[in-house]
């Protein structure tokens, strides 16, 4: 298979590796593809995700722990759009991944789909859930 060219990346200010493991336990078909750390010698904490790829259904993305304070993380415009195989899945994801968090679109019948729930995260990414019609 040919490297995807296009991926998704996730920066965090600590927690990449925390996200990805939880990401990797949500969906089958999931792996760590590659793993750096920083060392020693920084320049972000030693043991601390420097960039890592993982895979989930297929898919490729990268994340990273920034050791630099920003002035922005993650925002909905920007989410993860999962189509779920069947009705337990969508509620299981939607469970897990809005876990003590406020719904952006709580579970129901839009009109567009079968379900769909849209949630932001502990991590602060947000995830479109979809039942397809």
């Amino acid at each position: 298979m040919a490297e995807q060219k296009i991926k998704t990346f996730l920066m965090f200010e600590g927690g990449a590796e925390e996200a990805m493991n939880f990401y990797l336990s949500l969906f089958e078909d999931a792996e760590v593809v590659s793993i750096n750390r920083y060392g020693a010698e920084g320049p972000g904490p030693e043991g601390s995700v420097m960039v890592a790829v993982f895979q989930l259904a297929g898919q490729q993305y990268m994340c990273s722990d920034s050791f630099q304070h920003h002035g922005f993380t993650f925002t909905p415009s920007v989410s993860m759009f999962v189509d779920c195989a069947d009705e337990a899945e969508l509620d299981r994801l939607y469970e897990a991944l809005g876990e003590g968090r406020q719904a952006l679109m709580p579970l129901g019948d839009y009109g567009f789909s079968k379900k769909f729930g849209w949630v932001n995260d502990r991590f602060g990414v947000s995830w479109q859930l979809n039942l397809p019609a």
